[in-house]
């Protein structure tokens, strides 16, 4: 297990050792006691987990939650996404900026991304399994999103535009500019 470097602060993609062989593969994808050598916060703990089967081009996101807000483990069991986050932590030397890393099966890659990033995804493949652990439970209450379409933000979706398919409520989101000043996140 080790840690790849990534441009935003806070953001770890974790590359765990694959064990392969004709019969098929084993990999640990997850150990808590790895938090610190990997970079994330050793008193993080996740209390929920995720999945979602989608088809290629659907995006999902970019979600975050406010109050308390919520890290997740993200990574693709079965075919291959691109993992998206933006940074929304006021006062952060990226704030407004995204980042993308291909998950997908074969590699067993995971992102880390911390409390204070929206997240999503784009499908790459027929099909993908994301599996997602969560350091805080679901609430419809504090759950928002940005538009996976921000021009400010810019994030560059590796499928043509009219590939994506968004949820409706994905399709409406706000732009960063129209919530920013609302957002409980700051860089520390």
């Amino acid at each position: 297990m080790r840690a790849l470097s990534v441009r935003l602060p806070g953001l770890v993609v974790i590359q765990p050792s694959v064990h392969a062989d004709g019969r098929g593969f084993f990999c640990e994808t997850y150990r808590h006691n790895w938090h610190s050598d990997l970079g994330i916060p050793a008193q993080r703990q996740f209390v929920q987990d995720n999945q979602s089967r989608s088809t290629r081009g659907v995006v999902r996101g970019m979600h975050f939650q406010i109050g308390e807000g919520v890290a997740k483990l993200v990574r693709c069991a079965r075919g291959a996404i691109m993992d998206v986050a933006v940074d929304l932590r006021r006062g952060s030397p990226t704030y407004g900026q995204w980042e993308g890393v291909e998950l997908d099966d074969e590699s067993m890659r995971a992102l880390y991304v911390p409390v204070g990033f929206a997240h999503g995804f784009c499908v790459l493949s027929d099909a993908a399994d994301a599996l997602y652990k969560q350091s805080n439970y679901y609430s419809d209450d504090v759950e928002r999103g940005i538009s996976y379409r921000d021009p400010d933000i810019a994030i560059e979706w590796p499928l043509p535009a009219d590939e994506l398919i968004p949820s409706e409520r994905d399709r409406g989101a706000p732009l960063l500019r129209e919530i920013a000043d609302e957002l409980p996140f700051v860089y520390e």
